[in-house]
């Protein structure tokens, strides 16, 4: 495959951005968990959170689970003018508890994503910053804040400069119904997959949808303190119990371990999007975007891991 060539030497942690539209679904906040137990192992370092849903509880509720697992400097950026600013009680819940006493349950800094930094100017200064195609991009919700940063002066030509990889949770393959993350900012999409200069693996909706995170989880493999966030917004989604499909968690899960054979990869070819959020896969060995593949097995072993790392302790090695 043609991505075995961008691989990072081994035991080298994975440099992560992560990019996101927490609050529209619970497998956003699952998804950063998975980060934090990835980084815990010394397989990935998030050097940044990027959010495409325009809310004011977003920043704050990546901000106090960013702290819960003692990284709370990491930087987050914030869309402006973005889509979906309609309220999230997976976020907004957790952020607004209190202890008996008055104060917060879960520390943070941030007050409002209003206090975040745009996401466009973090992206730039972040991967200024990195060596040269070291930063893989796990983009888990609208195209519009790598889209904008392909518009940035210069920033199609430092994309190219620094990312390795584009592992997207975007589309259905190879081809289906519109989908979600690309129908409501179709422009951003067409653009990120049109022009986007590096490699991109995209997880498509019917990847996610075969593979449930168990509720089971969220009551036993988090219960190891009285007060979870990643719990908290699970349980403030919807009705408990139910399970969720994993569509975010399979693209952190591949873009860390590629090699972990949790997934097959399609042939090379080209994504498009339609006017309608459709997606479009067209095999052209040429092409720089591949899609997932799974299989029975391939689920189960998914699955095992995704569970593992999301419901990790706070810098847990084993």
């Amino acid at each position: 495959m043609f991505l075995c060539a961008t691989l990072l030497a081994a035991n080298e942690p994975v440099r992560l951005i992560f990019d996101t539209d927490i609050g529209n679904d619970i497998d956003d906040a699952l998804a950063l968990a998975m980060i934090h137990g990835l980084e815990s192992l010394g397989e990935a370092k998030l050097l940044a959170v990027t959010i495409t849903k325009d809310n004011p509880w977003a920043a704050v509720y990546v901000d106090l689970v960013n702290h819960f697992y003692g990284r709370g400097a990491i930087p987050i950026g914030v869309v402006r003018d973005g889509k979906t600013p309609e309220d999230s009680r997976m976020i907004r819940v957790p952020a607004e508890r209190r202890k008996a006493d008055g104060s917060l349950l879960y520390e943070r800094k941030l007050a409002s994503s209003r206090d975040a930094p745009e996401a466009t100017g973090l992206l730039r200064r972040v991967l200024a910053g990195e060596k040269d195609r070291s930063v893989v991009i796990v983009q888990v919700g609208f195209s519009t804040n790598l889209a904008r940063l392909l518009e940035s002066p210069g920033g199609r030509d430092l994309v190219a400069r620094k990312v390795r990889l584009l592992s997207i949770m975007a589309g259905q393959y190879p081809t289906g119904k519109p989908e979600y993350n690309v129908r409501v900012d179709v422009p951003s999409a067409q653009r990120v997959f049109s022009q986007w200069p590096t490699p991109i693996v995209a997880s498509g909706f019917e990847i996610g949808l075969s593979i449930l995170y168990p509720a089971s989880s969220i009551e036993k493999d988090f219960a190891y303190v009285a007060n979870h966030p990643i719990a908290d917004a699970y349980r403030s989604y919807k009705a408990m119990p139910y399970d969720r499909p994993t569509w975010d968690l399979t693209s952190v899960l591949y873009a860390v371990r590629p090699q972990g054979g949790y997934f097959s990869l399609s042939p090379r070819g080209r994504i498009s999007a339609a006017a309608d959020g459709t997606t479009r896969f067209e095999p052209d060995a040429q092409g720089t975007h591949q899609h997932l593949v799974v299989g029975d097995a391939q689920r189960q072993r998914a699955l095992a891991a995704m569970i593992e790392l999301a419901s990790r302790r706070p810098g847990a090695l084993h």
